[in-house]
């Protein structure tokens, strides 16, 4: 059946494959690095508490088996190393057989680690990885002919990760009808990077423009992915446009990456050809067994399809939802409503005998969240800090909502080191604060002028106390004038 077959589109595969390689490499560096202190057996939301109360069927994971910090480091590492080992294209010189097991292998891993990380990896990227991890396993190495129908799988992904963008921003927020978000995201928007600010003083004629370019690129250019070349193509450049857009004005982990990725699988070898001039060896013919194992993909991805294609025409559509636990074939979208203004918690410790409004008060610096106004953003993408993104979200709701922050206060009151790492600068580094308090900033980005006057990129005014002054034995009543 030849006609399952692509072999023009080698080289994309080959880009394809590498680079996704890299986001699994990404991602299982930042569970390296952040899963024990927010997720381990210590940490503020423990797995294995979570796995008491959910069983195999509603979070596959290799950690019902067993849970433990080092069996969580072994795994990541494992899911490391194999990324690593398939970027640099290890399983395009071993057996034609040994391709789908470590792409499997490291979905299996990233799928453990996503379905037992609660609140900390509820992101729609999440399950984009997953998806398209999968996917993965079924393009095959540099070898034989890419399956074509495993070109269009990809690229339905990415139609459902733009037109459920789309559809999500034209049914929620007024703004994104009256072209006025972006007078306000690049400010608000979880994390900005270092040209947020920017990108928030053009014109407000260049927000409309860049909202309407949103709109263009996600309601209409999806529909030319499944189109004949050169249209397909076109449709694919123009979104890798829209998205480095993204990239070039804030922080959303590797999303934009996977979209620019999703969007390769629309240039054939003649287009790619032109930037990265590889010529591939002859190509063996797809084993019928892989164009037969295409195929069964092919029509389970159109069975589940039901229910994001459902989700999408529905007037409650839901954004980032994952129908089944394997988070295959998911519904995505993001923004739907804007945060008009900023607000952030800045948490502060003192080692005072009484918290005091004037005792001694220091401020706990994020890697990536805004706290010193004088800060530039900093560029974290495609790198994901969980704890800072659910700071962004912690500041729209009580802390009773967050139970896991006043699990935070109380690692930093006793100066637990594996917390103290996810953060950029602690305050207390000899002995423990023995208060901490939370305060409720907003933060607006300061105009030209008073950036080069103070070398500011915020300004904040404090609003309210977030959280009181709390120590380890529990809250603290703060004295009274009176005698």
């Amino acid at each position: 059946m030849e006609w399952l077959q692509a072999p023009d589109y080698w080289l994309t595969r080959l880009v394809f494959e590498r680079a996704l390689a890299l986001i699994y490499l990404v991602a299982f560096a930042v569970a390296i690095n952040q899963f024990r202190p927010l997720l381990g057996e210590r940490g503020l939301l423990p797995v294995p508490y979570f796995l008491r109360l959910a069983g195999f069927r509603q979070a596959p994971s290799l950690f019902h088996l067993h849970y433990s910090d080092r069996f969580l480091a072994a795994l990541s590492w494992t899911g490391l190393i194999l990324s690593a080992a398939v970027a640099v294209g290890v399983p395009d010189i071993a057996p034609p057989w040994v391709s789908i097991p470590v792409w499997l292998i490291l979905w299996v891993i990233y799928l453990s680690i996503v379905n037992v990380g609660q609140i900390f990896y509820a992101f729609g990227w999440e399950s984009l990885l997953l998806e398209v991890g999968l996917l993965a396993a079924f393009f095959g190495d540099g070898r034989p002919a890419p399956p074509l129908l495993v070109i269009f799988l990809l690229r339905w992904v990415l139609f459902r990760l733009e037109f459920g963008a789309g559809l999500i921003k034209l049914r929620g927020d007024p703004c994104w009808r009256d072209l006025t978000c972006l007078n306000y995201h690049h400010e608000t928007q979880p994390m900005p990077n270092p040209l947020s600010w920017y990108f928030h003083h053009l014109p407000r004629s260049v927000h409309k423009l860049e909202v309407l370019g949103n709109h263009f690129a996600q309601l209409v250019v999806p529909f030319g992915l499944f189109a004949p070349q050169p249209v397909a193509s076109l449709a694919g450049a123009i979104i890798i446009l829209s998205q480095a857009w993204l990239v070039a004005s804030g922080n959303f982990s590797w999303l934009n990456f996977m979209a620019i990725l999703l969007a390769l699988t629309t240039f054939d070898d003649h287009v790619l050809g032109h930037v990265l001039p590889v010529t591939p060896a002859s190509l063996a013919p797809l084993p019928l067994w892989w164009q037969i194992l295409s195929v069964a993909l092919t029509l389970m991805v159109v069975v589940l399809s039901y229910w994001p294609v459902r989700n999408m025409l529905s007037r409650r559509q839901r954004m980032n939802f994952s129908f089944n636990r394997y988070h295959f074939v998911n519904s995505y979208g993001a923004f739907g409503s804007i945060t008009k203004v900023r607000y952030e918690i800045i948490l502060e410790g003192t080692g005072a005998e009484l918290p005091l409004p004037d005792a001694d008060w220091k401020a706990y610096e994020f890697k990536g969240k805004p706290g010193d106004p004088h800060r530039r953003p900093p560029q974290i993408a495609p790198y994901h800090l969980r704890l800072d993104w659910l700071m962004w979200f912690a500041a729209m709701a009580s802390p009773f909502e967050h139970p896991w922050l006043l699990t935070f206060v109380e690692k930093l009151l006793a100066n637990d080191r594996p917390t103290l790492k996810l953060l950029r600068h602690n305050p207390f580094p000899d002995r423990p604060p023995r208060f901490i308090r939370a305060q409720f900033y907003r933060y607006r980005f300061t105009t030209g002028q008073e950036r080069r006057g103070t070398g500011a990129w915020w300004d904040r005014t404090l609003v309210a106390e977030y959280l009181p002054p709390l120590r380890l034995e529990g809250p603290v009543t703060q004295p009274t004038d009176q005698p």
